[in-house]
């Protein structure tokens, strides 16, 4: 599909109607919907979990702290985010009161609350028409490929799925923000998936 006014249409249209989505409940928390970004179509869709505490305030995708090492470990893996849609499985941000109740913290989604979002991710995907997708976390890859997919056994790999003609998954770049004093081994692992990315994209 060659990009041009009616697919930037029907992105808009379909971008405003998930401002305005209603199906579960997580809307009543949230700042704002946060809708995935990138050129349309795209070679390359990058889906992760959903929005954090950044992303809820300024209303774009991967744009605090796990965003900022994903863009990282795009560039050393010899990608550029500019060639990517980037996305979320769920558009808005769910979350529980940290300490003191001033911060607020990741929640784990529930089934009820993904699958009411993911229609959505499927119109993103009809209109992206990304030649790889990558999964980014569990919640993502499981998701989209099956309860029992575990990205620690398939990771950076292809797997089978009518999604798009090459579909992997890696790690979360927020797990590897967790991973403590292993986080350059972490690191080091995901941007050797995303080598992996790079090579079955079409040059």
């Amino acid at each position: 599909m060659a990009r041009g006014v009616d697919v930037d249409a029907r992105l808009e249209s379909v971008r405003e109607r998930a401002r305005a989505c209603r199906n579960c409940p997580l809307w009543e928390s949230a700042t704002q919907t946060v809708f995935g970004e990138g050129p349309v179509p795209a070679p390359l869709l990058l889906v992760g979990e959903q929005p954090g505490d950044r992303e809820d305030l300024e209303g774009h995708p991967f744009v605090g702290p796990a965003g900022r090492l994903l863009d990282r470990a795009l560039v050393e893996a010899g990608l550029e985010r500019e060639q990517a849609y980037v996305t979320n499985v769920v558009k808005h941000f769910k979350w529980r009161p940290g300490g003191g109740g001033a911060k607020r913290i990741h929640d784990k989604l529930d089934r009820g609350e993904i699958d009411a979002c993911l229609p959505w991710f499927r119109l993103e995907l009809e209109l992206v028409q990304p030649r790889v997708l990558v999964c980014l976390g569990a919640t993502a890859a499981q998701a989209l490929l099956g309860r029992e997919f575990r990205v620690s056994r398939a990771r950076g790999v292809p797997v089978e799925s009518e999604l798009a003609p090459v579909v992997m998954a890696t790690v979360h770049p927020s797990s590897v923000l967790r991973a403590g004093e292993r986080r350059d081994v972490e690191l080091e692992g995901l941007v050797h998936d995303l080598r992996a990315v790079a090579r079955a994209l079409p040059r």
